[in-house]
């Protein structure tokens, strides 16, 4: 698919509410040559979660054994959680050559500049904190506390827009045109020029 550029790779990053998880299950549909990373998190999995497609679900004490080790990319606490992203699943995808679409929170997305200069990053959010507050309470998974604190924490990222590559809005009702603009950014990103000749 792209054969004169080396692989990319791609963190979609944004508010809790933009719909990040909607997203990437529709470019997974597509069968796109893209290897889709699997977070892992110490918290307990929802009654609609898969072990493995939607999250790596560990316990705390594996967690702290994976960090000691030095077993992953990035890590942070998120909402009183470990989240982070495991090292050796990114690095085996793109030795193959495929593209790595990895998930991170904002803080996460920032870290991950650091290590890869070069990664693409992508802000996906709702039209406005109002529509994520709309999507969130929809969502019934968090307490009355919790959700201001979500609203409170999507406030701070937007604050970081400026840090991103790209930024797309995630419309209600509008999925796969959000996908069709991600995957024109990948696409633009395999054909810069300054990427394929290896310079920063």
């Amino acid at each position: 698919m792209h054969s004169q550029s080396e692989p990319l790779l791609i963190v979609i990053s944004g508010p809790s509410g933009a719909g990040k998880d909607s997203v990437i299950k529709a470019m997974q549909k597509r069968g796109l040559p893209i290897h889709f990373v699997v977070t892992a998190t110490s918290r307990a999995r929802r009654p609609n979660e898969v072990e493995g497609v939607d999250y790596l679900f560990v316990t705390r004490q594996r967690f702290e054994e994976m960090i000691a080790n030095d077993e992953l990319i990035e890590h942070a606490v998120v909402y009183g959680e470990y989240k982070g992203v495991p090292r050796q699943q990114v690095m085996e995808a793109l030795a193959s050559g495929k593209d790595v679409v990895l998930r991170v929170d904002v803080q996460g997305a920032l870290t991950l500049r650091k290590q890869f200069p070069k990664a693409v990053l992508i802000f996906l959010s709702a039209e406005d904190l109002q529509e994520i507050a709309a999507r969130l309470e929809n969502r019934s998974t968090e307490e009355a506390e919790e959700l201001r604190r979500r609203l409170d924490t999507a406030q701070w990222e937007l604050e970081h827009l400026c840090d991103f590559d790209y930024w797309v809005v995630n419309r209600r009702g509008q999925l796969e045109q959000t996908v069709d603009i991600l995957m024109a950014i990948i696409q633009a990103e395999h054909h810069r020029i300054c990427r394929q000749r290896g310079l920063p």
